[in-house]
């Protein structure tokens, strides 16, 4: 085999279909983690996308590079990484529903006196995009763009309860870490759970993702009908009586329903005007 030297020559620029095919390779393996297992493997993702292992390889070392996957000790693959979620926060907060979600939240806040919360799914985990603060001297905060596990806590519960079948039981048999002794960790138990939630159309957590916070959560359903992340009423364990939880119910599933038919409306309206 003999190489010729390029020294001196002009080299002939890149053909397009090339960088094309290259881009929407990487934009694949990207996606794959979007609705798939946690971690993926250089392996699992040769088979499914009919790459080879050495381009995959390359593919995942250049998305780690830029933070957009990520490795974790002891871990056998790759998982997105911290720019991902950054990213992935960031289009949720300008996608409709929060502009239509925030004057629906604030009132919500002025009727209950609690915190009320907007959560977006991001690939199998949620984070929080918005929150409107009780004005209470004792009340709950929440961290905005931080990612959290849907099995713990109502705003989570309640996305996954209406997830499709295939997705729900992705996250399910994976490992159900506790953040709290409340977590509900056995999966049959989360399971009756999960049915509950979507017979009712609300999920109530007391300490399951934050030890002494009680929550209500509704799902954010989008103009496609699929759930798209949560809205919650939030606040101190012991203000959350049998009597409060109720009424929370009822002033949270009309909130959802609301954002929803809003939402709807701002997709056809702007339809309508482009």
């Amino acid at each position: 085999m003999t190489t010729k030297s390029t020294a001196g020559r002009k080299l002939a620029p890149a053909n397009d279909n090339t960088g094309t095919e290259a881009a929407a390779r990487v934009a694949d393996v990207l996606l794959l983690f979007a609705g798939g297992p946690r971690y993926l493997g250089v392996s699992a993702i040769s088979r499914e996308l009919g790459l080879s292992k050495a381009v995959v390889f390359r593919i995942l070392q250049s998305l780690v590079s830029r933070e957009l996957l990520a490795t974790d000790p002891g871990v056998n693959g790759y998982r997105l990484g911290q720019a991902a979620a950054a990213l992935g926060a960031s289009a949720l907060r300008r996608f409709d529903a929060r502009t239509v979600a925030t004057p629906i939240l604030r009132r919500l806040r002025d009727e209950t006196g609690e915190t009320t919360t907007l959560s977006g799914l991001v690939g199998d985990e949620r984070v929080y995009l918005d929150q409107f603060e009780s004005p209470r001297e004792i009340k709950m905060t929440v961290e905005i763009g931080r990612r959290f596990p849907l099995h713990a806590g109502s705003s989570g519960k309640v996305i996954l309860a209406f997830l499709p079948e295939d997705r729900q039981d992705s996250v399910l048999r994976r490992t159900l870490e506790p953040l709290t002794d409340k977590t509900i960790t056995d999966v049959d138990t989360l399971r009756t759970a999960l049915a509950e939630t979507a017979r009712e159309g609300v999920a109530v957590s007391l300490g399951e993702r934050q030890a002494g916070a009680g929550s209500v959560a509704a799902p954010l359903f989008g103009p496609d009908g699929d759930v798209h992340g949560s809205i919650s009423i939030c606040g101190p364990q012991y203000r959350f009586t049998p009597e409060a939880i109720d009424r929370y119910r009822a002033l949270i599933r009309a909130a959802s329903e609301e954002i929803r038919d809003n939402w709807t409306w701002l997709r056809d309206s702007e339809a309508g005007s482009a």
